[in-house]
């Protein structure tokens, strides 16, 4: 298959194979490699999705095209076949859909050439909604118009006397009339002058030359010689330029500078890469003539120069700056500098600097001659070096950055570092001289905490502890570090010859948050301290004690607890004696018969004591284990401490088992405690009930360690207290006991009842709907609720759980519900045998009880008379129910053909009784079935309700028309002989009756003709000529009736014919004159009937033609003489008018200067020129001339002067001293005038014409 061709800057390659010796090598797509892709290529595709291996490229674009054409097919179908706004509105949104699934599925495959960017895919895709908008709602596109438009702009053409079509362009703006310009130049005087707009020059190493300006007026100059004064020496030397040397500044002046001022002024610029004070001295013409030179001086001097020196980078806060600002030029100099303090600019300041020896730039440098050739002296203008210090105080920390902005010298050049700054990255500006960045640094500040004189540090023996330095203000000076802290130690002894000599240590911290460990007691103080690069200061508190406190210690005293009564060993009391620093933590075991107990005891005071009572008897072991205090972790008291031994008999007692809080209980019934005794049995317990003041005594004798005692039923609500008062056991001592229980007794029980809905228990509500039947109910929630329904299954019980006291039951069914049982949250309740029922009943559901007053009972299809098309009828329905009503019905119509109507309709009415009208409006069987019936409390149920079906038959109305709609029937006045006989069609039953009405368009009233007993459907109408008169008269029908006693009112018949009763057609000029111009449009008015036709003779020849309208005009193409000599309508074609309507045809008058060719003359300044001016036309001659700037290149000519003037002859000449460019613009004669349409916009009045 042939490769696919690729077009240059178009798409990429198509993959190819090629077969060489028996086998097949892929092609590889060359890479061109292009700087700036075309505009409008599609962007790089990946590989296709499908390979190229398996389908081709172009395959597969073939397909898809195949595809595509296969969707618009089906496109055009849908919009085809639509029929109402729905399908419209679906159809629009599925191709939309389709679209943008094919559109954007298309670039998944990755097909080359078809493998578009976003941006386009998305403009296709906007096209193709816009299609499927104007084809699926089927809107109307202008075609005509735009058609008709188009053929207007392409095709203008007018028909002319000739009867031919032209172009009235041609006639009218027809070039060849006015020719010819005369072009006037005067020659111009020389000069030049350097630099003439005084622009500083300054060398430097990176400017090492610089261009000189030479301002060339009028001339063309081939020679230039200037002087240059040497600033060093005052030796002058002389610089020639050549004509060679000239013609290249020329060109590279017109390439760099193509915007000159003028074509008479231009600039030269001569490169010069020493400095000194350059004068132009002569300058010769191409005439080798010298050109005047205006003396002036330019000063070309080396460019200023200003940087910053420091010996250091790093300051502490409150030092100075140090900055030394040097600066190279000529004086008077100006720096402006800026300096930033943590990248926030603080200002600009500005250094005047004038050299210690005197300058004479002052007074010179506004001079146009700044040396004298006689004595030359330029020492004033050399670089001099002036050395400033900035001296600044540095009180806030951070970054300092100084940066020279810009340096001016005394004759104005400017060295701007700025952009320096912007094109070169900050770290580097540390190396560039004009930047200097200083980083000030905050000084250390250093305290101790937590410690001071009065407060002393204390740690265990042999432990070391962090010395508590605190930096303050360290965000400041974080980074600062490593910091050097000095401080020294003194012990707490003496030796011999006095105090413990101090000890003075340096430690090195590489962070604040880095804390040197002290161990060794005695008095530390804080010496100073310094970051790296600033010294510090030190606070207080500054000094601190270090001590080692003693470690924790105990001792301890015990003695035995006995029972005053049974001499009994009942527990241990112990007495601690310690030493240390408080708080202490002792850890002690108790050891039993059930196991190993351990303790912590918290001692906070250096005396303590423990109390041992057990609750049981048995023999139990003391043992204490380890001791702490605030300094020391915990020291084990392993063979210090004794081991504490003990038998013990613990007391008679009892306590109450269980929750210790209130217990409820419920209305009668008796409360159940049980009782734990301790000691030894039996026991014998006295325990009392309490209750509104009472007290009831009771005693109880046990053998077993646990009992329980029940009190009797408890008939009265309220608060009962039972509380055991004294026990004894079998050492007979009787003790007193405290404890005690109470018992919350409900005053009552739980009882239910139904509420009232309105007063009543007994309800109506919707149909299967959910009812709320009230509850009334006593006690604690939640309540269990058992009913039944009495009328569907009473021996079928429901249980709910209710929250609430005046919850509801929910229920879905008819009938009387009867409460059967109730408890609360604790206890049984009872009934209210006086509301315990609740009677429920259904609301009756909406119906159609009658129609036109006829009951519907079980017929559910009723007929209606029959009805003529357009009279009204009315369906009246009576409802049962709770208004207001909601009424759906479907009405279908079936006509004699075409397919059945069917639509739904909805009435709504806030009475039992609803009038509906009937459709009488088309002709047909209609039928009209009641689907939905709702209330104000029902919807519809389709379940429930039984359609009722209405049908009615409407009988079409008669129609009547004239056979030939809009048709004219026309004669002559003077011909009126016969009635004319208007062929009508009727349609319906037979016989027939007519109205038919004939107005006159003089008025307004027609008149009425009645036409009865028409026994056929066909019918010849006689117009009587009594109801006609001349001109025009409409004829049309307004009433038909048929034997059904229907009828039709025509209130404006379609079919409506004419009748014209003509006289003889006229044609009258539209305007008065007779002479007309060639290019102008002849145009007369007609009256009679449509179409005319006009003759007229013109050259000579009898000419015929035709006019559809009520004008008739024709364009002037060529002189000559036109004459109407006969006129005829559509109405009397019979009759035809004889006219002679003469007019005169005169051609356009034509000017021509300088025989109509462009003259050139060249004057100088004060002479004159002749200008010729040639006429055709009949005279007198009015023109109009222009004297324009003459054309340059690039710059568009401009009109400078408008004259007018006249002549009697065909030849006029006229003096011209004025440069530019003379052309007539407007030519007039006795008839006609002609113009070439140039604008004419010089300000002011028009000058008179010269003398000629």
């Amino acid at each position: 298959m042939a490769g696919t061709p690729q077009l240059r800057s178009a798409f990429p390659q198509t993959p190819q194979k090629q077969k060489e010796n028996g086998t097949s090598r892929e092609l590889k797509p060359q890479v061109v490699n292009r700087s700036k892709p075309s505009v409008g290529c599609p962007r790089e595709s990946a590989t296709p999705l499908i390979p190229v291996e398996i389908v081709e490229a172009p395959s597969q674009r073939l397909y898809v095209l195949a595809f595509y054409v296969a969707l618009n097919t089906c496109r055009l179908y849908d919009s085809w076949v639509t029929s109402d706004d729905l399908d419209t509105t679906w159809l629009f949104l599925k191709w939309g859909f389709i679209d943008i699934v094919f559109l954007f599925g298309l670039q998944a495959l990755r097909i080359p050439w078809l493998d578009w960017s976003f941006s386009t895919s998305f403009m296709v895709l906007l096209l193709h909604i816009t299609a499927n908008l104007f084809l699926m709602f089927r809107i109307p596109l202008p075609v005509g118009t735009w058609i008709g438009g188009l053929i207007k702009i392409v095709y203008d053409r007018e028909l002319s006397i000739s009867e031919r079509k032209v172009k009235p362009g041609d006639i009218i703006h027809n070039s060849s009339l006015i020719l010819g310009k005369q072009i006037v130049h005067i020659l111009p005087e020389g000069s030049a002058k350097l630099n003439a707009d005084r622009t500083p020059f300054c060398l430097d190493s990176d400017k090492t030359s610089v261009s000189l300006p030479i301002q060339i007026n009028q001339t063309n100059p081939i020679f230039i010689e200037l002087l240059r004064f040497d600033l060093d020496t005052g030796q002058n030397e002389t610089i020639e330029i050549s004509s060679k040397q000239l013609k290249q500044l020329k060109r590279q002046a017109a390439k760099l500078h193509s915007n000159q001022k003028t074509a008479a002024q231009s600039h030269i610029f001569f490169p010069v890469r020493e400095t000194g004070i350059y004068r132009l001295l002569r300058v010769l013409d191409e005439s080798k003539l010298e050109v005047q030179t205006r003396l002036s001086d330019t000063l070309v001097v080396s460019c200023p120069k200003a940087v910053l020196r420091n010996s250091h980078s790093h300051k502490c806060k409150g030092e100075l700056s140090d900055l030394v600002l040097e600066v190279e030029g000529t004086p008077p100099l100006k720096v402006k500098y800026s300096r930033k303090l943590n990248e926030l600019e603080s200002g600009f300041s500005f250094q005047n600097i004038q050299a210690e020896t005197p300058s004479l730039s002052l007074l010179t440098k506004h001079s146009d001659l700044l040396i004298s050739p006689n004595k030359p002296n330029a020492t004033w203008a050399r670089m001099q070096t002036v050395r400033v210090p900035l001296n600044e105080s540095l009180n806030t920390g951070g970054d300092w950055l100084y940066a020279i902005e810009e340096v001016h010298d005394a004759y104005g050049n400017v060295v701007n570092y700025t952009s320096y700054l912007d094109e070169t990255d900050r770290p580097l500006t540390k190396v560039l001289p004009q930047w200097y960045q200083l980083s000030v640094h905050e000084r250390p500040l250093l305290s101790l905490t937590g410690c001071n004189v009065q407060k002393v540090l204390e740690v265990a023996k042999e432990d070391s502890i962090e010395l508590p330095l605190q930096f303050h203000t360290g965000q400041a000076y974080g980074s600062d570090g490593p910091f050097k802290v000095t401080y020294s130690y003194s012990g707490t002894g003496f030796a011999v010859d006095g105090p413990v000599p101090t000890k003075v240590r340096h430690v090195s911290l590489k962070t604040m948050h880095y804390r040197p460990r002290i161990k060794e007691p005695g008095w530390y103080a804080l010496n100073d301290v310094s970051s790296q690069f600033c010294l510090g200061e030190i606070l207080e508190p500054s000094s601190c004690f270090l001590h080692n406190p003693p470690e924790p210690e105990l001792t301890l005293r015990y003695e035995n607890i006995f029972d005053k009564c049974a001499n009994n060993s009942v527990g241990l009391l112990v007495e601690l004696d310690l030493i240390g620093s408080p708080p202490f933590r002792l850890l002690y075991s108790i050891e039993h018969s059930k196991g190993i107990e351990t303790f912590v005891h918290i001692i906070e005071t250096l005396r303590g004591q423990l109390e041992f009572t057990p609750p049981e008897a048995g023999f139990y072991r003391y043992r204490f284990l380890n001791i702490g205090d605030s300094v020391y972790e915990a020291r084990s008291l392993k063979d210090k401490i004794p081991i504490l031994e003990q038998d013990v008999k613990p007391p008679a007692s009892a306590l109450v088992l269980g929750s210790r809080d209130s217990r409820i209980a419920c209305f009668g019934e008796s409360v159940p405690v049980h009782i734990s005794f301790i000691g030894e049995p039996p026991w014998t317990m006295e325990y009392e009930l309490v209750h509104n003041g009472k007290k009831v005594k009771h005693t109880l004798t046990a053998g077993n360690i646990v009992v329980t005692i029940s009190t009797e039923k408890l008939l009265s609500g309220g608060e009962y207290i039972l509380s055991l008062t004294s026990i004894k056991d079998r050492s007979n001592c009787t003790r007193l006991l405290k404890e005690s229980i109470k018992i919350e007794v409900r005053p009552k029980m739980p009882g239910v009842s139904f509420g009232h809905i309105e007063r009543k228990r007994s309800v109506f509500a919707l149909e299967d709907s959910n009812i709320q039947l009230p509850l009334r109910l006593s006690g604690e929630a939640p309540w269990t609720v058992k009913y039944r329904n009495l009328a569907i299954h009473p021996s079928l019980v429901v249980q709910g759980i209710v929250w609430e006291e005046n919850g509801v039951m929910n229920v879905d069914q008819p009938g009387r519900y009867q409460l059967v049982d109730v408890s609360d949250a604790t206890c049984p309740g009872a009934v209210d045998e006086s509301a315990k029922e609740f009677e429920v009943s259904w609301i009756a559901r909406p119906k159609i009880t009658s129609l036109d007053d006829i009951a519907t009972g079980t017929r559910k299809t009723f007929t209606k008379r029959e009805m003529c098309e357009g009279d009204r009828d009315i369906l009246e329905l009576q409802l049962s129910g709770n208004p207001p009503f909601s009424i759906q019905y479907e009405h279908q119509w079936k006509g004699a053909s075409g397919p059945p109507l069917l639509r739904v309709q909805r009435l709504r009415s806030p009475l039992t009784v609803v009038s509906m009208d009937m459709d009488t409006s088309r002709p047909g069987e209609n039928t009209y079935k009641f689907i939905e019936l709702a209330d104000s409390l029902y919807d519809h149920d389709p379940k429930k309700h039984t359609p009722v079906i209405v049908t009615q038959r409407v009988s079409s109305l008669p129609s009547a028309h004239f056979d030939s709609p809009g048709r004219i029937y026309g004669f002559c006045k003077e011909d009126i002989n016969e009635d004319e006989l208007i062929p009508v069609t009727l349609e319906g039953a037979p016989p027939f009756s007519l109205e038919i009405a004939i107005r006159h368009h003089s008025t307004s009233k027609p008149e009425t003709v009645a036409v009865a007993n028409i026994s056929a459907n066909k019918l010849n109408l006689p117009i009587p000529r009594r109801y006609l008169s001349l001109g025009q008269h409409v004829v049309s029908i307004q009433k038909v009736r048929d034997a059904r006693g229907c009828h039709r009112m025509i209130e404006h018949d379609a079919s409506s014919v004419r009748i014209s009763v003509s006289d003889v057609p006229t044609i009258i000029p539209l305007e008065s004159r007779s002479d007309y111009c060639v290019g102008e449009r002849i145009a007369f008015s007609l009256s009679g009937q449509a179409p005319f036709e006009i003759f007229y003779t013109f050259g000579g020849f009898h000419r015929k033609a035709t006019s559809q309208s009520s004008t008739f005009r024709r364009i002037a193409e060529k002189p000559g003489e036109f004459t109407i000599t006969a006129i005829s309508d559509g109405a009397s074609g019979r009759c035809k008018a004889h006219k002679n309507l003469t007019k005169m045809i005169h051609e356009l008058p034509s000017a021509r200067i300088s025989k109509g060719r462009e003259s050139v003359i060249d004057i100088h300044e004060g002479g004159e020129a002749e200008i010729n001016l040639e006429f055709w036309g009949t005279p007198p001659f009015e023109y109009t001339y222009t004297r324009s700037s003459n054309a340059r290149k690039g710059k568009k000519s401009e009109i400078l002067d408008v004259r007018h003037d006249i002549s009697h002859e065909h030849t006029k000449d006229i003096k011209a001293s004025d440069e530019g460019t003379y052309e007539v613009v407007a030519i007039k004669d006795k008839f006609c005038s002609f113009s070439s349409q140039k604008q004419l916009s010089k300000p002011g009045k028009a000058a008179k014409a010269p003398p000629s």
